[in-house]
C-alpha cells in the first residue's frame, strides 16, 4: 500500500505489521488542526489501513505538543457559509467514525496534550486508547455553538456512562489523562515520556498475535457501535444543522476574539 498521497498525515511502517500514522509535522513543533486537506485525510486513511496486506495494527498519534488542536477555524467558517462544503464535511465525518469502527485492523492510539475535534474522534475510537497524564480530552461542540455529532453520542456513553458523557458533552469541561482512565474513557494512561515506547509496546503485543481471532473479536466487540449508530446518525445530522443557526456564528466570534460566548436568547422551538 503506498500511503504518499497523504500530506497531513505522516505515515510510515516502524517495524513489520505496525504503521505509524502521525497527524501534522513533527518538524514545526506545532499542534496539528483538522483543516479541509487533514479532515478528509483522517476519513479516508482508515480504508486504506483495511486494505493494506502488510498492516497488523496502526498506530495514531500527534506530532508538536499535542495531539490534535481541533477544527481550524476558517474550516469552520466555510461549513457555516457553503452548503456544499457541510455536505462534504458531514460525509467525511460520518466517514471517519465508521471507517474506524470497520477497520479490520486493529488501532492503537498515543494522546497527549490537549486532544480535540477530528483528531479526538480516532483516539476514542481507537481499540486501544493510550494517553499521557497531561493529555487535556476536550469535546469543545456545544462552546461552538453545535450539538456534539462527531462521535461522542456513539462512543463515550459506553466508555464513562451517561452521566458523565453528559456532564463533559455539555459543559465542555476538560478531561486529564488520568481522570479519563479512572472513568473509563480511555484504556491506559502512562507518563507522556513513555508514551509512544508504551503505544509501541501494545502494538507489537497485538502484531504477534493471532490476526483472525483478533479481527474477529474486534469486529464482534464494534457491533455495540454499530447498534448506537442511529443514535451519531442523529447526533451528527443536528450538529450540522447547528452550523446553520445564530449560535455557532457568536461561538466562531468568541474564540477568534479570545473571550467567553454569549449567545442568543433561547429559541421558541428546537
Amino acid at each position: 500500500m503506498d500511503y504518499s498521497h497523504y500530506q497531513d498525515l505522516k505515515v510510515r511502517r516502524v517495524e513489520p505489521g505496525i504503521l505509524d500514522i502521525v497527524m501534522g509535522d513533527e518538524a514545526s513543533g506545532r499542534l496539528s488542526t483538522a483543516g479541509h486537506r487533514m479532515h478528509a485525510e483522517l476519513a479516508e486513511i482508515w480504508r486504506d489501513v483495511d486494505r493494506d496486506p502488510e498492516a497488523r495494527v496502526a498506530i495514531i498519534r500527534g506530532a508538536g505538543k499535542g495531539f490534535s488542536a481541533g477544527g481550524d477555524l476558517a474550516l469552520v467558517e466555510d461549513i457555516v457559509r457553503d452548503f456544499e462544503t457541510r455536505a462534504r464535511v458531514w460525509r467525511e465525518a460520518r466517514d471517519l467514525v465508521y471507517n474506524l469502527i470497520n477497520c479490520s485492523k486493529i488501532v492503537v492510539s498515543a494522546m497527549h496534550g490537549p486532544a480535540v475535534g477530528a483528531g479526538l474522534v480516532a483516539g476514542l475510537l481507537a481499540d486501544i486508547s493510550i494517553a499521557a497524564r497531561n493529555a487535556r480530552i476536550i469535546d469543545g461542540h456545544t462552546r461552538l455553538g453545535v450539538a456534539a455529532g462527531d462521535h461522542a453520542a456513539i462512543v463515550w456513553p459506553l466508555l464513562c456512562g451517561m452521566a458523565k458523557a453528559k456532564y463533559y458533552l455539555l459543559t465542555c469541561e476538560q478531561v486529564s489523562g488520568e481522570e479519563a482512565e479512572r472513568i473509563g474513557l480511555v484504556s491506559l494512561v502512562c507518563d507522556e515520556a513513555e508514551l509512544q515506547a508504551k503505544a509501541l509496546e501494545v502494538a507489537r503485543k497485538l502484531a504477534s498475535g493471532a490476526q483472525t481471532a483478533l479481527r474477529w473479536t474486534k469486529y464482534s466487540l464494534n457491533n455495540w457501535l454499530r447498534l448506537a449508530g442511529p443514535s451519531f446518525d442523529a447526533s451528527l445530522a443536528l450538529e450540522m444543522l447547528g452550523f446553520t443557526g445564530p449560535e455557532v456564528k457568536e461561538g466562531i466570534a468568541a474564540l477568534r476574539e479570545k473571550r467567553k460566548p454569549s449567545y442568543p436568547p433561547e429559541p421558541k422551538d428546537f
